[in-house]
């Protein structure tokens, strides 16, 4: 009986009806067409088809996912996360480079360098001085590429100098050339911000290099004149101010004892013939007083 019912609805399906279409006014029959429940689903379900097949090409071949909530383009946002991730680096690299020109600047003018308190138990060593960039990096990629630079420039500065220990050494057990030998005029004084030692020479007296190494500056300033900068081994920077003249030029290699300027008055802090001297090791300034004996 079950099975007859089923068969009876499923004819039904199959049942053909006429469709008729007629004129109206006249009666006149336009046109007619065979037409059945299942033929009707049928073509009903293929257009439903077509239609979702033809808004889901729209929507994934055409801009319109944009404009859709929720919906996002993968590409593009690993793009900008990409971005985003490369501006964060910029402006790490531009503080980086903002520190290390003021740190530069510190030590050019003979103006004290800041240091920043540790925190109680933290024993923390401070960084080279011309090499103190990547202590303020803490993206590793950008560490990476600093710890590279740093191989380079180490390697170039071993080219350009001779006599270089591989390993840094206690300034207590390196000789150090007097620049000049004569009166002391001023003294190392922190509180007084003269991170050096005037020394009183005769004139014209050729200021010697402390100790083998590259000139990194030589050039004028308005408050120390004829400035001569010198990079040492062991992270050692020595200043050579106010002097009359320059010998040497960035670039160029000196040893021990060699003359690289003539004391001078130059500079608008010199009140005199005479030689500023600095040590700068590891960033901070050192009384040369305490390694040369200038008399």
């Amino acid at each position: 009986m079950e099975n007859k019912e089923e068969r009876s609805w499923f004819e039904n399906l199959r049942q053909t009806y006429r469709l008729g279409v007629m004129n109206s006014e006249t009666f006149e029959e336009v046109g007619s067409y065979k037409l059945s429940l299942l033929n009707l689903y049928i073509i009903l379900s293929g257009i439903a088809v077509a239609v979702a097949i033809l808004v889901i090409a729209i929507i994934v071949l055409t801009p319109v996912k944009r404009y859709i909530p929720g919906y996002g383009d993968v590409k593009q946002q690993a793009e900008l996360i990409q971005l985003n991730q490369e501006i964060d680096e910029l402006e790490q690299s531009l503080k980086s480079h903002e520190a290390y020109t003021d740190n530069f600047r510190r030590m050019l003018i003979g103006e004290p360098t800041e240091e920043t308190p540790l925190e109680e138990g933290i024993d923390e060593e401070m960084p080279d001085s011309l090499l103190n960039v990547e202590r303020i990096r803490e993206d590793e990629l950008l560490r990476k590429e600093i710890a590279n630079d740093e191989l380079l420039h180490e390697q170039e500065l071993l080219s350009k100098t001779a006599n270089f220990t591989p390993r840094e050494m206690p300034l207590e057990q390196m000789y150090f050339i007097p620049p000049v030998t004569g009166v002391i005029s001023e003294s190392y004084a922190i509180d007084k911000k003269h991170l050096g030692v005037d020394v009183m020479a005769p004139k014209n007296t050729p200021v010697k290099a402390a100790l083998d190494g590259y000139v990194f500056a030589s050039d004028w300033t308005l408050e120390t004149g004829n400035t001569i900068g010198i990079q040492h081994a062991n992270n050692i920077i020595t200043f050579y101010k106010h002097n009359s003249a320059l010998l040497k030029k960035a670039g160029d290699s000196v040893k021990a004892g060699e003359a690289v300027a003539i004391i001078g008055n130059s500079g608008t802090l010199s009140n005199g013939p005479h030689l500023h001297f600095e040590i700068w090791h590891r960033g901070k300034h050192v009384n040369p007083e305490d390694f040369i004996n200038f008399n």
